[in-house]
């Protein structure tokens, strides 16, 4: 059992705080509770003056990024976003092998963890080393100490043999573990392999993790090659059906699309950084509802940076919609009855203001004061895996040493 003396606690949910001493029970059911006193000779953590509550989850991420920091620029400027996927990402995917994949995981999982992230939602593609890619993202994921729901990217991008590795990966998998089908934007998807991914999250009864409307030429594709947009089409083949799937961009949906969507049971990630940095345009929800959550889309691990950005690009917003709109993954996760992200699962922000902090203002200071620097200590699955701002499970210098050596074989091969 966890103790935290002190400490003052912030309801993520209903903004409410109370102050006072915490039990923190274990294991993926635990709990977090008030007890009136500390019991005799127990051991705890002082979070005198500091801020107590739910840990940050990251609705969409690329863990396989984490060593693209400093890479090399591609041969040419990039003119489109179509060109930055050719020159960039799919060449950095097809050169990763089990050595960079488990490298990025660990680095990934521990910048995570010290962003005050304990749960990560991932999508990930390495399409000459697809074969138990997953497995040893998770293994790296559980080391650090932080929850996951992967998926693999399945595309028809790099040819039928690499596209039936990929769906074998996912198969055995969701045998062992809970994930999701995922999807490469719907431009490089053909319809016998959205087919036959569509099998496979009916048998393993999950849903899908696919990019959608990130750019125009996503639309323009399908409506060329299928004759309706992307939406239309994923709602044909069943996907927007499950509670469990998720959408991310949704930048260039139409009202038509946008209406599909509400009704639908599905769910849309918002990446705002992302967004700006590959200039494909600004998010609006409007007409979306509000099954909307928040992702990094492998740019970075920081769910309070995420945050604001999402609340400076869209004038409609205020800060609680974007505090509530981070928050929403909780209950996408909840609802679809995924472990990881209980109620045990914890940060400690030492955050000093000159301003009072109370329930009501804390979007505010959250868009406004609140960063990754407050962040002091986490707790996952009501275990200390970050302590006073150092990772405790693995050997932080040691992951980042593996990372930098790997990080170097990448460049070479690209």
């Amino acid at each position: 059992m966890l103790y935290l003396k002190n400490a003052s606690f912030l309801d993520w949910n209903t903004l409410r705080m109370r102050s006072g001493t915490l039990a923190v029970e274990p294991g993926p059911s635990g709990r977090a509770r008030f007890l009136k006193r500390l019991p005799p000779g127990a051991r705890a953590l002082d979070c005198a003056g500091k801020i107590v509550t739910k840990s940050f989850a990251i609705g969409h991420h690329h863990v396989y990024s984490a060593l693209a920091r400093g890479m090399p620029a591609p041969p040419r400027s990039p003119k489109s976003f179509v060109d930055v996927l050719k020159m960039v990402w799919w060449r950095l995917d097809k050169a990763l092998d089990r050595e960079m994949i488990q490298a990025s995981a660990l680095a990934a999982a521990v910048e995570a963890a010290k962003s005050g992230a304990t749960f990560v939602i991932d999508h990930h593609a390495s399409p000459n080393a697809a074969p138990a890619s997953l497995h040893l993202i998770a293994e790296a994921f559980d080391l650090v100490g932080v929850s996951h729901l992967l998926c693999y990217e399945l595309s028809d991008r790099d040819g039928t043999r690499r596209s039936q590795q990929a769906l074998e990966e996912t198969d055995r998998y969701l045998e062992r573990r809970q994930g999701l089908v995922g999807l490469h934007a719907s431009f490089t998807v053909g319809d016998e392999l959205l087919r036959r991914a569509a099998a496979v999250a009916e048998r393993h009864e999950t849903g899908f993790h696919v990019h959608a409307a990130e750019a125009a030429s996503d639309e323009e594709d399908c409506v060329k090659r299928c004759g309706m947009r992307v939406l239309e089409r994923f709602s044909r083949r069943g996907i927007l059906d499950s509670p469990k799937t998720i959408l991310a961009h949704g930048i260039h949906l139409n009202a038509k699309e946008r209406a599909l969507f509400r009704k639908s049971k599905a769910w849309l990630v918002q990446n705002a950084e992302s967004n700006l940095n590959n200039a494909v345009g600004l998010f609006n929800d409007a007409g979306l509802g509000d099954r909307l959550f928040l992702g990094t889309d492998g740019m970075h691990a920081d769910m309070i940076a995420s945050t604001k950005a999402a609340f400076l690009t869209a004038p409609a917003l205020s800060p609680l919609g974007a505090y509530r709109r981070l928050r929403r993954v909780h209950d996408y996760l909840d609802s679809n009855g995924f472990e990881g992200d209980g109620e045990n699962n914890l940060v400690i922000l030492d955050y000093r203001t000159p301003t009072p902090v109370t329930g009501a203002n804390w979007p505010g200071h959250f868009c406004y004061g609140l960063s990754r620097a407050h962040i002091e200590s986490v707790i996952s699955d009501g275990r200390l895996i970050v302590d006073r701002g150092r990772v405790t499970r693995v050997d932080e210098e040691k992951v980042y040493a593996y990372a930098r050596e790997q990080a170097k074989r990448l460049w070479k091969k690209l």
